[in-house]
């Protein structure tokens, strides 16, 4: 079996790839654009991939693709159609990354709500040694305990955000943007409500037709013009240039994003222009990126390849 990775550079240098090797012939590429994938995909019989995308474009010529494995959760880049139509079976890693995404969601609701940069830069700017006072709060910051938190998108992660943040005194809503999701644990709500409701509003929802464009002008015009608003969840489910013009109105207090639409960030994306920190903070795509996390997913592929040889 000839085993290909298209994008290993995705998944870090620091991660051991190695426990591949008894299974196969190996090949690892740091990274591959789609015409290049299509020329590495054509001898393999397992295809292992992070963010690639796998459609008739780059494996069309793989006649002895019979596996793709994607080291994520997600399975946007993914033709399903195509695969199916070819007997090729995928398999994903489901919950890999849930801790991590829930703890990066609470690094920027923490940056964003303690006002972290703008102390940071108080102190290191030297005004702090110039103060006559041993404390310095004119910058107004509120505990989490008594808001209200509005989650968008039920699933492993978002119940696991509901969670800790019911442990922090947050009162817990949540809006399903299928209509099927009831969790009996935490409150189901309409989606104006959600909006006009809440003081955090979280995104956790995969992309899809119910999804893309779901957070837009009227959403922010809805919220709460000290609401935060976080997505871990995928980029199109904002529109930007709406999130930009909220941002700039003082619609939202503030955003913390960890996905954009278009990644890498293109210079020509709205939200490039927002410089201060106080009101926006974006990482980039690093919410499942912990090394425990990009070391569990890797397991669960090897483990995955493994039980299909098998």
């Amino acid at each position: 079996m000839k085993i290909v990775f298209l994008d290993t550079d995705t998944t870090g240098n620091d991660v051991d790839l190695s426990g591949f090797d008894c299974l196969g012939e190996v090949v690892k590429y740091g990274f591959s654009t789609e015409e290049e994938a299509a020329e590495r995909a054509k001898e393999a019989d397992i295809l292992i991939v992070k963010s690639v995308p796998v459609n008739e474009k780059t494996i069309g010529t793989a006649e002895h693709l019979k596996l793709v494995c994607v080291l994520a959760t997600g399975t946007n880049n993914l033709d399903k159609e195509y695969l199916d139509r070819r007997g090729i079976v995928w398999r994903n890693v489901p919950g890999f990354s849930t801790e991590t995404v829930a703890q990066h969601t609470f690094a920027l609701l923490f940056y964003l709500l303690e006002k972290m940069n703008y102390y940071d830069t108080y102190v290191k700017s030297g005004a702090y040694i110039k103060n006559k006072y041993f404390t310095h709060f004119t910058n107004v910051f509120h505990e989490l305990s008594g808001k209200v938190w509005g989650i968008i998108g039920m699933g492993t992660i978002g119940r696991r955000v509901a969670e800790i943040a019911r442990l922090f005194g947050c009162r817990v809503i949540y809006y399903s943007t299928s209509g099927k999701n009831n969790q009996q644990d935490y409150e189901r709500v309409d989606w104006d409500t959600l909006l006009t409701e809440s003081d955090i509003v979280s995104v956790h929802a995969p992309l899809n037709e119910d999804t893309r464009d779901l957070i837009d002008a009227g959403a922010f015009a809805k919220m709460k013009r000290t609401a935060i608003f976080i997505n871990v969840g995928r980029g199109p489910i904002v529109v930007e240039q709406d999130l930009y013009e909220a941002l700039e109105k003082g619609e939202i207090q503030a955003a913390g994003l960890d996905v954009l639409r278009e990644e890498p960030m293109s210079e020509n994306n709205p939200l490039f222009q927002i410089k201060d920190s106080d009101k926006l903070v974006i990482t980039p795509h690093i919410a499942g990126s912990s090394i425990e996390a990009r070391m569990r997913s890797v397991q669960v592929v090897r483990e995955q390849v493994e039980e299909f040889l098998s």
